[in-house]
């Protein structure tokens, strides 16, 4: 039922998740997850500046109302589910972008400063690492 990965700095997307509140699928038959992992895909493999974050993948993240979910995590790190992106290039730069800073960040704490503006509105939750809590 689990599959060990790479335990460093990574997103998790829902491949599963639906296109957008009211479909399932785009026009093109695709899931929104599965679309949003392969735009994550190709932007990581464009730019050396995401060379250390994980594009890793798993069906259903639970978070069905908000679809096109990623769980940003990281080993010693809060970790974040962000959600309701539309699955396209400029989403998963936002995505990616937004994850440099949380893995260079000490706690994934990142100042609202350096965040994307494709992240703004689209968390959902955050979650303490194993043995703390966010202060």
């Amino acid at each position: 039922m689990l599959t060990r990965v790479d335990p460093g700095p990574a997103v998790v997307v829902c491949n599963s998740c639906r296109h957008s509140r009211g479909a399932q699928v785009d026009a093109g038959g695709m899931r929104g997850g599965a679309r949003l992992v392969a735009a994550l895909r190709d932007a990581k493999a464009a730019d050396p500046r995401y060379a250390e974050i994980a594009v890793q993948e798993m069906a259903c993240l639970f978070a069905c109302q908000d679809f096109c979910t990623v769980h940003l995590r990281a080993p010693g790190k809060i970790a974040y589910v962000l959600g309701r992106f539309a699955a396209g290039e400029d989403t998963a730069r936002a995505i990616l972008d937004y994850a440099v800073h949380y893995a260079a960040s000490e706690h994934g704490r990142v100042p609202y400063s350096l965040w994307p503006e494709g992240v703004k509105g689209h968390f959902i939750t955050r979650t303490p690492p194993p043995g703390y809590i966010a202060e």
